[in-house]
């Protein structure tokens, strides 16, 4: 399948200096040549080798281990990363200007090695997600120039170039390999020495990083599926930093060693439309109103999140003045005893609890209800594939762009890459086409809202709740970057 996501004109117009989430996070300080070793639990181990081209490419961008030309600074907008400006020559041309940066194998960042390795990415199959739907070409332009020009006008190319499924890699990443290696082949902080399978990897400071020395020398990452064990690694100090602590174990940490940040991730129940029991409009309809999302919000998440209301969630502060009703629900019809298997993934603990709460809710209706619970990369390419009537599915809207447009379309378009609903509509398309093509701010937000009510409509998808995340970090940690985006988490400035 294809691979998916996207956001907005005025957010990526003018590059910004400062507040970049995905640079490294601050200057590095002190005495960086002696630094400890920073220990981290990651909740998902990777799913796909460490491919750059789909969900494991957040790992490698939370690490500080891969950039793309831009990144996303604190108020969603487009910054300089490996791209130090930019400008736009045409509404379907774009001049990036390099900065002087060397990759971990030690050779330059040239115009040349930036353009081979955009051209990799639009040959990739799957395609990574911030490129479904865009066809682009990259050319070199002088020394320090990369000419991006896409087929059809691209207003947010800025912002999409920030997603970490575009990193930029070294020659050797693609040298004749089956698989794209990132192992010393990056240009962030941190350099990826070893991996151990889906159990751990060993992370190096990158002492010619372009931004600074690292202050930390090093970063020694173990996969822990399990919430329970994250937590209580961070509680013992066996670990420094632990991602998406689960509700249930919030409690247990220190109050100064619990963060919780609000994200623009929303829970949602995905709908298999192709297949199966949930392919009759008026059973999906049926299900979504047999849910009681504010029992989710209070109970299964105590009140680290609210309940749903959209596919875009309280974090996307201009969605809620926007929103407009569904169009063209179906009328809900009698279950009937219709059975249906609900899949969902334990690396976030939350989702089995929500699963069985959604059972209840469901068989209270009258379906039967079988539940599918895996880790999440022995769950995805069956998702991904149609095999469940439902996916309880943990999802950040603007992980792979910042632009809203893209979850939408790689989650909910016939050719979107991520389309666990299965979901292809011709209204659906359209409107998100429509909302594509604009490039006005306030004219994209509008048409942006007005799609995401044509996919409401369907009800393939009932968004559940709108998330905070909650990261362990030890007393002794300063300068963890924690984001709504959830594409940051190790920089120049963190250290212990």
């Amino acid at each position: 399948m294809n691979q998916v996501r996207r956001f907005l004109k005025s957010l990526l117009l003018v590059p910004v200096l400062t507040g970049c989430f995905a640079s490294g996070g601050g200057s590095a300080g002190g005495d960086a040549a002696s630094g400890s070793r920073l220990r981290v639990a990651l909740a998902f181990p990777p799913a796909e080798n460490l491919s750059p081209y789909g969900a494991d490419a957040t790992i490698l961008s939370r690490l500080g281990v891969t950039e793309s030309l831009t990144a996303l600074d604190a108020n969603g907008s487009a910054a300089p990363a490996l791209a130090a400006s930019w400008k736009q020559e045409s509404d379907k041309s774009w001049l990036f200007t390099l900065r002087e940066a060397t990759f971990q194998d030690g050779t330059d960042v040239t115009a040349s090695a930036v353009a081979a390795a955009l051209t990799h990415a639009t040959e990739a199959k799957p395609e990574p997600a911030a490129l479904s739907g865009v066809t682009l070409t990259a050319e070199v332009e002088g020394s320090t120039g990369v000419r991006i020009t896409t087929e059809d006008p691209d207003p947010v190319l800025p912002l999409r170039l920030s997603s970490p499924g575009l990193a930029v890699l070294s020659a050797k990443a693609y040298d004749g390999k089956d698989r794209i290696d990132p192992v010393g082949t990056a240009t962030g902080p941190f350099e990826l020495t070893k991996v151990t399978g889906s159990t751990a990897a060993t992370l190096d400071r990158f002492d010619d990083y372009w931004g600074g020395r690292a202050q930390a020398s090093g970063v020694d990452v173990r996969f822990i599926a399990d919430g329970t064990a994250r937590a209580s690694a961070l509680r013992t100090g066996e670990t420094d930093l632990a991602e998406a602590i689960p509700v249930a174990q919030a409690a247990t940490l220190d109050e100064d060693t619990r963060k919780a940040t609000a994200t623009t991730r929303t829970t949602s129940l995905l709908l298999n439309t192709a297949s199966g029991t949930f392919k009759d409009a008026g059973l999906r309809a049926a299900a979504r109103e047999a849910i009681d999302t504010s029992t989710l919000a209070d109970g299964v998440y105590e009140g680290y999140a609210d309940a749903g209301t959209g596919i875009y969630g309280p974090a996307v502060t201009w969605a809620e003045g926007k929103r407009t009703g569904p169009v063209g629900r179906a009328k809900a019809a009698a279950p009937d005893g219709a059975t249906v298997t609900i899949a969902t993934y334990d690396n976030r603990p939350e989702l089995p609890e929500v699963a069985q709460v959604l059972k209840q809710q469901l068989e209270k209706a009258g379906f039967k209800v079988e539940l599918e619970v895996r880790e999440y990369s022995r769950l995805e390419s069956d998702a991904l594939d149609g095999t469940f009537d439902a996916v309880v599915l943990a999802r950040n809207t603007l992980v792979d762009t910042g632009d809203p447009l893209a979850v939408l379309a790689s989650d909910y378009t016939c050719a979107g890459g991520y389309n666990l609903a299965q979901l292809c509509d011709k209204g659906v398309d359209a409107a998100v086409a429509k909302a594509e093509g604009r490039a006005d701010t306030d004219r994209r937000q509008g048409a942006a809202m007005a799609a995401e009510a044509a996919i409401l409509g369907t009800d393939a998808v009932v968004p559940l709740v709108h998330q905070q995340i909650i990261t362990g970090v030890g007393t002794s940690v300063s300068g963890a970057l924690l984001d709504p985006y959830e594409r940051t988490l190790v920089g120049t400035g963190t250290r212990r």
